[in-house]
This record gives C-alpha cells, sequence and structure tokens, in this order.
C-alpha cells in the first residue's frame, strides 16, 4: 500500500499536490512517500518481532541518505555492495554493527574500508575472496567476521537478470561446495566464521522458493554445528516482491509465518535485506509530455524523462503503471510512451491504453522507489532528476537536480589539447 492518491482528480503525494511539487521543481522529478517507506519498514520489523534480528536495508534500490537516515531512526541496517554504499550508510547514521558487506569483486581499498569501520560481517561469495579478506585482515591486525554467501540452487521464479540462486548464476557457492568453502574458511588466521548467507533473487512473488531455500540452509547449519562451527547469523536475503501490475506478492507477515517455524529454537539472530518490498511503491517518477507525435502505425507521446532516468522498462521489459497527474473526461488512445533519448529502446511503455493527453501535462510513472534513481545515469549529457521527499502536507528537497556543470565536474584537459 502507498500514499499516492487521488483527491478530485488531481494526484497527490501524502497530502502534497503533485502537479505543485512537478511545477516548483521541474521534471523529470522523483517523489518519494516518507509514510509510504515508514509503513513498509515497519512491516519487516513487526512481522518479525518476536524473533531476534536485524532489517537491513538493501542499499542498491535506493541510496538517497534521507531514505537510509529514515531507516537509521527506525533502528534498521543496511546491505551494502560496495565502498559508496558503505560511505553512505554509515553518513546516514546506520551503526556499522548493523551493516553487511555483499557483492562478488570487494576490492582490497573496501575489504579495509569495512574493515577500519568494523561492520556486523562480510558476506563472502568465492574462496578467493575469503583468502583476499584474510590477507587484509593479517596485514591491519584484525580478525574479519565473515558469512558465507550459499548458493542453495533454488529457482525463484522471477525475471532472469534478477535471479541469482542457481548454479549458472555468478553469485554465492553451490551448497555442495559449502561445507568445504567453511572448513576453509575456518582454518584461516585473521577470519572469523559468524554466519551464512543466502539471497536467491529479485522481485519473487511465491513464498514457496523462500522457504525451500531456508530448509536447505538449514541442513547445511547443522552440518556446520556439528563440526564445531557456531553460526551466530543467519542472513536469509531479501527479495520479497511488489505489485507493479497485477501480481499478488505475499507481505512481510506471510513471510514470517512460514519462515519462523523453520527457526524455532536456534539460538540465531536473522537478517533480511528487504529493499524493493520496502521502497519500490514509495516512489514516483513525474515527467512532462513534450510533444505527442502521429506515426503512420501508431501514436507516441515524447515525454521528458528517458531511459536514463529510470531503465527497468529498456533493460527489463519491466511495467509500469503510468497515470495522469491530473484527471481529465476525455477519449482512450493506444500509445508508444518514449523518452528523448537517442535509442529505439528508450521507452516507459508500449501500445499502453490511456486517456489522451496533451502536450504540457504531467505523467505519472508509478512504483519507481526501487531501482530508479539508483540506476540512472547521465546518457546523452543529461543532468540526473531532482528528488523530493513528502511528509503529510509538507515536501523536501532531499537531493539538487544536476546542472551542466555538474557534467564536467572532475574532467580536465591535458596541456597539448589547450
Amino acid at each position: 500500500m502507498h500514499f499516492f492518491k487521488y483527491h478530485r482528480n488531481e494526484l497527490f503525494a501524502e497530502d502534497v499536490s503533485v502537479k505543485a511539487l512537478a511545477e516548483k521543481y521541474s521534471t523529470p522529478l522523483y517523489i518519494y512517500s516518507y509514510n509510504t517507506l515508514l509503513r513498509h519498514f515497519r512491516a519487516y520489523d513487526q512481522a518479525f518481532n518476536n524473533y531476534q534480528h536485524i532489517i537491513c536495508f538493501a542499499i542498491k534500490a535506493n541510496p538517497n541518505i534521507s531514505i537510509l537516515r529514515l531507516f537509521a531512526k527506525q533502528g534498521g541496517g543496511a546491505d551494502v555492495v560496495s565502498g559508496g554504499e558503505l560511505y553512505k550508510a554509515l553518513k546516514a547514521g546506520i551503526s556499522p554493527r548493523k551493516i553487511v558487506f555483499a557483492g562478488v569483486g570487494k576490492t582490497d581499498e573496501e575489504i579495509r574500508f569495512a574493515l577500519i569501520t568494523n561492520i556486523l560481517m562480510f558476506n563472502a561469495e568465492s574462496e578467493d575472496e575469503l583468502r583476499e579478506i584474510n590477507r587484509v585482515a593479517y596485514l591491519m591486525k584484525k580478525k574479519a567476521p565473515v558469512a558465507l554467501r550459499i548458493n542453495p540452487d533454488i529457482d525463484p521464479e522471477t525475471h532472469p537478470y534478477i535471479a541469482t540462486g542457481l548454479k549458472k548464476h555468478k553469485f554465492g557457492i553451490p551448497i555442495e561446495d559449502a561445507l568445504e568453502h567453511y572448513r576453509i574458511a575456518s582454518r584461516l588466521e585473521n577470519i572469523k566464521v559468524v554466519g551464512i548467507h543466502k539471497h536467491i533473487g529479485s522481485q519473487i512473488t511465491k513464498i514457496a522458493p523462500f522457504v525451500d531455500a531456508l530448509k536447505s540452509i538449514l541442513i547445511l547449519m547443522d552440518k556446520l554445528r556439528s563440526e564445531g562451527l557456531r553460526i551466530k547469523y543467519l542472513d536469509i536475503g531479501g527479495g520479497l516482491g511488489i505489485s507493479y501490475k497485477d501480481e499478488e506478492p505475499p507481505i512481510p507477515k506471510d513471510l514470517a509465518k512460514n519462515l519462523l517455524p523453520l527457526l524455532r529454537g536456534r539460538d540465531l539472530t536473522l537478517i533480511l535485506e528487504p529493499g524493493r518490498s520496502i521502497a519500490g511503491n514509495a516512489g514516483i517518477l513525474v515527467t512532462k509530455v513534450l510533444y505527442v507525435k502521429k506515426g503512420k502505425e501508431k501514436e507516441f507521446v515524447i515525454v521528458d524523462a528517458g531511459m536514463n532516468d529510470l531503465i527497468r522498462p529498456s533493460l527489463y521489459g519491466a511495467y509500469h503503471h503510468i497515470l495522469p497527474v491530473v484527471k481529465k473526461q476525455r477519449n482512450t488512445a493506444i500509445y508508444d510512451i518514449v523518452g528523448p533519448i537517442c535509442e529505439s529502446g528508450d521507452y516507459f511503455a508500449k501500445d499502453r491504453e490511456l486517456k489522451e493527453v496533451k502536450q504540457g501535462e504531467f505523467l505519472a510513472v508509478m512504483g519507481v522507489g526501487a531501482y530508479g534513481f539508483s540506476m540512472s545515469s547521465n546518457y546523452n549529457c543529461r543532468p540526473k532528476a531532482a528528488e523530493v521527499m513528502v511528509k503529510n502536507n509538507e515536501h523536501f528537497l532531499i537531493k539538487d537536480r544536476e546542472t551542466y556543470k555538474d557534467l564536467i565536474r572532475g574532467e580536465k584537459v591535458p596541456a597539448f589539447l589547450k
């Protein structure tokens, strides 16, 4: 559920007019609902309230520091996959003891940064990575807390680009090799084995893959304990889906109802890494209609946002609802809604039925609070959009719109070209 609703045919973010925000801050514009973010975070926190846990928001979904600060103030942690994400988490006030560091390609510099800041644990994904963490920790005279990311070979039944739990994927250690990798880790002098991690994918709309994956991990955990390895942290990842079109994904309460009975009697701290299911429906992208173009075979609505602002439709063929910011009593038409980027793949919708739109009007692309701004770029030398947070009847600019000067920041012309 979210707090973007129509009042007298005009779309509002909580109690603030979306049209007024678009006119004040220009477009393209990302707008986030504070109360939607808060509600979704608390839904997880309350669902798992009867079991020791940490909700580590997946920063890759939305790294805006104000959003991270919101979760920090609720006692939340962070799932990071880069030194930059770790830096942002710390700047937002998230405790390093609530930060887990995943990702298949951690650099020497990132490992050092994480060790200096005393994060909760690394989620290691290969033997080579284990040995590199051990080497860096030795040089720093530290013991690195580590969980191994285990690939349970479970099909999450999601888009292949965002599935991560099958044998053919680059992520994690195959479950059949896990025991030997834990033995290797336990013999490394500057590694302290503290956990198990699994993450099978994103936008998962069924409970069964989570249950199957957890059952496999718990069998492994029992084998580890029989060898004297005590696991303190069980990181079950994220991946719960949201409704983009007509999906009916489970909610955190459903997840807890099915998973917690499997954990009864186990002395563990459970770590969850939700991203999309907290932030996805908490954000919209507002764009202005530049032109309506009639082609020989179809009509195009050309808007001022492009695939550089929101790449999911181009990259995944992802569906997003597109709504008029102000409803009009008009006939319907079939449109391709496209951006100004010089790529045929620059579109937000194809053959979409909408009420007729006119030049200068605003459209809202829904469900973009996750993997919207975070995947945006400066392609075609386009400045990135501004971001605004709405709380009740107030609004706050939480990231300035980039300028043309921002596009050349850091660039240097060598002397021979001057």
